[in-house]
C-alpha cells in the first residue's frame, strides 16, 4: 500500500504528498467503482500532537497548560499521554510515518482537515470518523485532572478547527472516564456540536464499566440518541501483557484484552437490558474474538444463570445487537473461517467499515470489497449503510439512493 521509502528520499518537503503514497489504492477505488455507493470510514486517526501547541492554548487550569506547554518544549509530549512503549513505527518500514510531518496543507485551512480530505479522496471515502492517537493511552495517565483537562483541550480544539470546518469529517469525541462527573458534563456541553457523532471511551483503562457512577452518562447519551465507543488500545504495563517480549505479541492480544473484559462487565452487569436504545460499538479489535465470546459468555450463563439475574437472553443475543468495526479484519488461509464470524455477528448489519489510516496495518476498502462470500447488498452496507443508519449521517442524494 505505501510505496517504498527510497522513492521518497529524493522528494523536497513541498514535492510530497499522499496522493503519491497513496497510488495504488486510489486504483483500486477507480477499478471497484466506490464513486457508485458511499463508504464511511468508522476509525480513522490523526497526529493530534502535531498540533500540540494550538490544543494547550484550549486549557482552562493555566497551572496545567503552563505544564503541558513546557513539556511540549521540551520534545516530551508523549509522557503527557502516558504512551506507551511500541514499536508502531515498525522500524522505518512504512513510510508514512518518517514522512508524514514533511507534507503541507494547503495554506487557507488547518492542515489536518486537508491532509485528512486527501486520504479519504484518495482511497474513495465519503465520510470519515476521526479520533486521536498518543490520547488512546491517557486514560492510564496517573493524574486523572490531567485526563480531564487534555481530554476538554483537545475536543474543544478538534469542534473548532476541524469538525467546524468540513463536514466530511465526524468525531465520537474522548470520554475523560476515570472522572465521571467530568465526562457527564461533557456530554452535556459538546453532544449537540457540529460534526459530533457520538462519545468514545479509550478501552486501556482501569474502571469497571458497570460502576454505578457511570450510570447517568449513559442515560444521557441514550436520550440524546449519540452513541456510546469503546475504543481499544494496548497496555504493554499491564500485570498480564507485561510477561510478553515482544511488540507482535502485546498487538495481538493487547488491542482485544481490553474490549473483552469491558463487553463481559457490560453484559453480565445487564446494561443492555437497562439501556436497550443505547448504541454502542466496539472499535479496533479485530473480528476474531467475537466467536470465543459468544460462545465462551453462553455457556458460563447456562451454568450461572443466578449470578446474572438482569439478563433475558443469552450473552451471544446481546453481543449480535452491538456494533462493530472492522479493522483489524483479521484473515485465515481460509475464508470459511471469517465467513462464519461475519455470520455468527451479523455482519451485515453490525459491522461497519474501519480503515484506522494512517497507522502501518490499515484496512483499505477492497478489504470489505473483495470478500468472495459476501453479497453485493452486504459489501456496501459495510463499507457505509450500516454507518449511516448507526450515526444518522446525510449524504449526497446520489449517494443515499445506492445504499442497500
Amino acid at each position: 500500500m505505501d510505496l517504498p521509502l527510497s522513492d521518497f528520499r529524493h522528494m523536497s518537503v513541498a514535492e510530497f504528498d499522499t496522493n503519491k503514497l497513496l497510488n495504488h489504492a486510489s486504483r483500486q477505488a477507480e477499478e471497484r467503482g466506490y464513486k457508485k455507493f458511499p463508504i464511511v470510514d468508522v476509525d480513522s486517526h490523526h497526529y493530534e500532537s502535531e498540533s500540540i501547541a494550538e490544543i494547550l492554548d484550549y486549557m482552562d487550569d493555566p497551572v496545567l497548560q503552563q505544564l503541558a506547554k513546557s513539556a511540549s518544549q521540551s520534545a516530551r509530549t508523549t509522557g503527557m499521554f502516558a504512551g506507551g512503549i511500541g514499536y508502531q513505527d515498525m522500524g522505518g518500514r512504512v513510510t508514512r510515518y518518517p514522512l508524514r510531518k514533511l507534507e503541507k496543507g494547503n495554506p487557507d485551512e488547518h492542515r489536518d482537515v486537508s491532509l485528512t480530505r486527501r486520504w479519504m479522496d484518495a482511497i474513495g471515502v465519503d465520510i470519515s470518523v476521526l479520533f486521536p492517537t498518543p490520547m488512546l493511552q491517557l486514560g492510564l495517565h496517573p493524574q486523572v485532572e490531567v485526563e480531564v483537562a487534555l481530554a476538554r483541550a483537545y475536543n474543544r480544539w478538534l469542534i473548532e478547527r476541524v469538525l467546524a470546518k468540513e463536514p466530511r469529517i465526524r468525531s465520537m469525541l474522548y470520554l475523560p472516564f476515570n472522572d465521571p462527573d467530568a465526562a457527564f458534563r461533557m456530554v452535556q456541553e459538546m453532544g449537540g456540536k457540529p460534526g459530533v457523532v457520538g462519545f468514545m471511551v479509550t478501552a486501556a483503562r482501569y474502571k469497571p464499566v458497570h460502576h454505578n457512577s457511570y450510570m447517568r452518562i449513559y442515560a444521557l447519551l441514550e436520550e440524546m440518541g449519540l452513541p456510546l465507543g469503546f475504543h481499544s488500545a494496548y497496555n504493554w504495563n499491564d500485570q498480564s501483557l507485561s510477561l510478553m517480549n515482544k511488540f507482535i505479541s502485546v498487538h495481538a492480544l493487547g488491542f482485544v484484552w481490553h474490549n473483552m473484559v469491558h463487553m463481559t462487565n457490560w453484559i453480565m452487569n445487564g446494561l443492555p437490558e437497562r439501556f436497550p436504545k443505547l448504541k454502542v460499538v466496539w472499535i479496533e479489535s479485530g473480528l476474531a474474538w467475537l466467536p470465543f465470546m459468544m460462545q465462551r459468555l453462553d455457556n458460563e450463563y447456562m451454568m450461572r444463570s443466578s449470578e446474572a439475574p438482569a439478563l433475558k437472553r443469552l450473552p451471544s443475543d446481546y453481543i449480535r445487537d452491538m456494533y462493530f468495526t472492522s479493522q483489524p479484519m483479521e484473515r485465515s488461509a481460509e475464508d470459511d473461517v471469517l465467513a462464519i464470524t461475519m455470520r455468527m455477528m451479523k455482519a451485515e448489519t453490525q459491522l461497519m467499515y474501519s480503515s484506522d489510516y494512517p497507522h502501518w496495518d490499515f484496512d483499505l476498502p477492497s478489504t470489505i470489497y473483495d470478500l468472495p462470500f459476501l453479497s453485493e447488498t452486504a459489501k456496501r452496507n459495510i463499507l457505509g449503510g450500516n454507518a449511516i443508519r448507526f450515526f444518522g449521517l446525510k449524504l449526497p442524494e446520489q449517494k443515499l439512493a445506492r445504499v442497500a
